[in-house]
């Protein structure tokens, strides 16, 4: 066997009484903390990396890291290629989980509940104030394609990037037909906070009623043993 590497989690904990009666206020206060700590610390490298798991119709799990780039009160979400692997489990099967976590700072958030596409206009903005690169390689790239080499895909992009040359506006790419957004409905949030001699604190909103992150009736807040 492998040597194990261990190390104590010694976060500052979590307190019921301090948490909020709906989960958007510590979300949002946790996620700007994160992003913070990445400006000042170069232990936290990707503040808005989220892991997304999704399942096909027959149940077959799949999981992957995106980035966080739609945080509201209606949910947490990404965008993608709508034809990529995640997308096509996502048209097949409307369950999906995800998570936060930044393991320095002994924190992570759980997401869980069944996902929305983002309105045409939402995922126009988001993609006219991405980098001109970055559009151009969203028409380059067939995600979760097969592809014979690294060269192709670049022959791809200098095709595209001839197509639609870099003028400085934000319409210089057209927005792909085949690329979109989603936002998490959650049903579950969980907050994961790390504590030594693994005695972790974890409290959990479950969704009892209708509204968004930020209704404090919709939610009850428990905690879990770790």
């Amino acid at each position: 066997m492998n040597e194990v590497i261990r190390s104590e989690y010694d976060g500052h904990g979590l307190d019921e009484g301090a948490m909020p009666s709906a989960p958007w206020p510590a979300i949002q206060d946790w996620v700007n903390h994160a992003r913070a700590a990445h400006d000042e610390r170069p232990d936290v490298p990707e503040p808005d990396a989220l892991s997304v798991a999704t399942a096909d119709a027959s149940g077959r799990p799949h999981v992957r890291t995106v980035l966080l780039r739609y945080l509201a009160a209606d949910g947490v979400g990404f965008y993608t290629n709508l034809e990529s692997r995640k997308g096509r489990d996502l048209a097949e099967n409307a369950a999906v989980a995800a998570s936060l976590t930044w393991p320095t700072l002994y924190r992570a958030i759980r997401f869980a509940g069944r996902i929305e596409r983002l309105p045409h206009e939402t995922t126009m903005a988001y993609f006219q104030s991405r980098p001109w690169g970055s559009r151009i390689g969203a028409w380059a790239s067939r995600q979760s394609q097969p592809v014979a080499s690294r060269a192709e895909l670049e022959a791809a992009y200098a095709t595209v990037a001839e197509r639609w040359p870099d003028c400085g506006h934000a319409d210089d790419v057209p927005l792909p037909d085949f690329w979109g957004g989603y936002r998490i409905v959650c049903d579950e949030v969980e907050f994961w906070g790390g504590r030594r001699s693994r005695l972790h604190d974890r409290l959990l909103y479950e969704r009892v009623g209708e509204g968004d992150l930020d209704r404090a009736g919709a939610w009850t807040c428990q905690r879990l043993q770790p």
